[in-house]
């Protein structure tokens, strides 16, 4: 019997061609690193508006498209990479087209927030497996994505480390002898802080990441850590496991990447030093496991590995994701949207780091649910979010 995690063992895809969707982020950077490193052929990229390094791609791996959101940024790519064979596409459509078409097998999603959501949907019914860096595509609407992925018989490839640490740790072992997932947590930068001491953070405070190297939205949520309760929802529809079977543990060496305990009491872990490009390289080539540029892992030099409990006291939107998720409906799309607005503010320094918190509670807990939602319910749930975080901060005068 398999896991129903619906990440299924296909053909190798190791030297099979690739699309990168957010090639100029962090981790869409790292992507093309692994690509280069294993001569995979990147068929096609997409990303927003800076068509300097979207240029620099297209000269170092020549894909056949390259689409770009920003329908200006397009028009300048035109002509600056005029004298090459690429195709540049341009505006939404254009990543959507390229989410859907030409024949790269997997798709590598690494978009920002809920703007993934409709090139994952796209990938998937053109059965096309997707590598998903986009945590945001199944927080707001796993039950969507998992099923269309199950009906065209394609894999959603987890690309966070925890998840590919839980998906290497579930290899093999059917669903029913799962007791237990537990996400392993960093702690942020403002481990350990209260919150009378949290009100005073700045941004470039929030953006000092002890362990890991990513882009400013994804940090923040690590200091507040709605990033692991977003990872928390994430494992819930990923793994179809109940929500109470999802445990947090704060790691700060970020060695052990996530544990799966099974109904033995035996628990696997998965372990390495901290390196996306590990976790990339797994997705885009599994079920192969490829030489890695990683340093060997030496447990005797670091010496100790530490485990304890979060403190949802202080940073409260760790627990509210659970019940979101456990209430269900449009719930975890309020709380998605929400949170999305209010990092934004904060960016911005329109409002303080704690207000984060407020704004996204108070928002999520004055949204009446919605049960058995459709994605439209939910795509205007998430609107709605935004534009309530956005209009309370302006009343509260933050």
């Amino acid at each position: 019997m398999e896991s129903k995690n619906m990440i299924k063992k296909q053909d190798k895809i190791g030297a099979l061609p690739v699309t990168v969707l957010g090639s100029t982020g962090s981790v869409g950077r790292q992507t093309m690193d692994v690509a280069q490193l294993h001569g995979l052929r990147v068929e096609g990229i997409a990303g927003a508006r800076n068509i300097t390094l979207l240029e620099e791609q297209i000269r170092r791996f020549s894909p056949a498209y390259c689409a770009v959101e920003d329908p200006e940024a397009a028009k300048l790519l035109r002509v600056a990479a005029a004298d090459t064979q690429t195709k540049i596409l341009s505006g939404r459509e254009g990543v959507l087209w390229l989410a859907e078409n030409g024949s790269a097998r997997v798709v590598l999603n690494s978009i920002i927030g809920t703007a993934g959501l409709a090139p994952t949907l796209a990938a998937i019914r053109s059965k096309k497996n997707v590598a998903l860096a986009n945590k945001e595509t199944l927080v707001t609407a796993g039950e969507f994505v998992m099923r269309e992925a199950r009906e065209q018989g394609v894999s959603v490839l987890p690309v966070d480390s925890e998840h590919c640490a839980i998906f290497q740790c579930l290899n093999g072992e059917p669903h029913d002898r799962i007791t237990r997932l537990i996400l392993t947590c960093s702690g942020g930068a403002f481990h350990g802080r209260k919150r009378d001491q949290l009100s005073g953070m700045k941004k470039d405070d929030a953006l000092a990441h002890p362990t890991w190297k990513m882009g400013a939205k994804i940090t923040v949520d690590c200091a507040s850590l709605m990033n692991k309760g977003l990872e928390l929802i994430e494992a819930v529809r990923l793994f179809d496991v109940a929500p109470d079977m999802v445990d947090i543990v704060i790691h700060k060496e970020s060695i052990v990447h996530s544990m799966v305990e099974f109904c033995d009491r035996s628990v696997m872990a998965q372990m390495a030093l901290p390196d996306m490009r590990l976790c990339i390289q797994y997705a885009l080539t599994y079920p192969d496991r490829m030489p890695s540029h990683l340093e060997p892992l030496d447990l005797r030099r670091i010496g100790t590995l530490t485990f304890s409990e979060p403190d949802e006291e202080t940073f409260t939107l760790l627990p509210l994701a659970r019940r979101a998720v456990t209430e269900g409906g449009i719930k975890t799309a309020v709380l998605n949207g929400a949170n999305e607005a209010a990092v934004s503010l904060f960016l911005q320094d329109k409002i303080t780091f704690t207000d984060i918190f407020d704004l996204v509670e108070e928002v999520v807990d004055d949204t009446a649910n919605m049960k058995n939602p459709t994605l439209t319910d939910i795509e205007e749930a998430d609107r709605e979010a935004r534009s309530a975080v956005i209009r309370k901060a302006s009343r509260h005068g933050v």
